[in-house]
């Protein structure tokens, strides 16, 4: 299984993203990636292997910015290195994915035809595609993003960022678990509340269908169909248990 984490905050996350991943281990891994925006451009370092592997590229090559995702792969499209690792970039959209999409072939056919060029051997870069594709056709962010949304088939959970928004991540889940961690102006998303429990206790878990517009402020949680719903705001407090505190500072 893939690890996703997202931060929307107000201190650098780069190595805070990295941490939350570090939690997401267990899920098994053969390459990992970090992505940014620092004054209104999009960043990114991937390295194949384990997160030490990452750590020393952040270390040589280090990416500033407040909001950002991270991923741990485990290949299912595509051989594990560095051109394969997420996030993956299309026309200033960012993107991670954990899943299967069923249709990519499908998709990326149609894509090629269009004129998109890729990069990758993956599923997702299909994803990252489709919605530069709904941006260009002249759709803000978040419609892109459900549009995009709606062409795919398969299990999946995803976070998805825009250059020159950075108070923005839809995340959306079919399948894959995928929670909103609320912080206090600062808002996460993670593959599980372990990769959140440095940071925050209280979760909200997006159920089947869902997609979440993610801001500092706070989270708006749509159904499959757009319409805004409300799901359950609770403590997770078996992970703090789990975690050591180290120098965060919510517990």
């Amino acid at each position: 299984m893939c690890g996703i984490v997202g931060i929307v905050g107000h201190s650098q996350v780069a190595p805070l993203i990295v941490d939350a991943l570090k939690r997401l281990e267990y899920r098994g891994y053969d390459s990992a990636g970090v992505a940014t925006i620092e004054k209104g451009e999009l960043g990114r370092r991937r390295a194949e292997g384990k997160l030490i592997n990452l750590e020393r590229r952040l270390k040589d090559e280090p990416l500033d910015g407040t909001i950002g995702i991270g991923h741990t792969r485990w290949a299912t499209h595509g051989v594990p290195n560095e051109t394969n690792a997420h996030p993956h970039f299309s026309n200033g959209v960012a993107i991670v994915h954990n899943g299967i999409i069923e249709n990519f072939a499908e998709l990326r056919d149609e894509l090629t035809r269009d004129g998109y060029k890729f990069a990758s051997q993956t599923d997702t870069e299909v994803v990252a595609h489709l919605v530069a594709r709904e941006l260009a056709r002249g759709l803000k962010p978040v419609e892109a993003a459900h549009a995009a949304l709606k062409r795919l088939s398969g299990a999946f959970a995803l976070a998805i960022m825009f250059q020159g928004d950075e108070d923005l991540i839809v995340g959306a889940r079919n399948g894959p678990p995928l929670a909103v961690g609320h912080g206090d102006g600062e808002m996460f998303l993670g593959s599980d509340a372990i990769a959140l429990a440095p940071f925050t206790n209280s979760i909200t878990y997006l159920e089947d269908g869902d997609w979440a517009v993610v801001r500092r402020e706070g989270v708006t949680i749509y159904d499959v169909d757009g319409s805004k719903v409300d799901r359950k705001r609770q403590q997770s407090l078996s992970t703090s248990f789990m975690v050591d505190k180290g120098n965060r500072r919510h517990f």
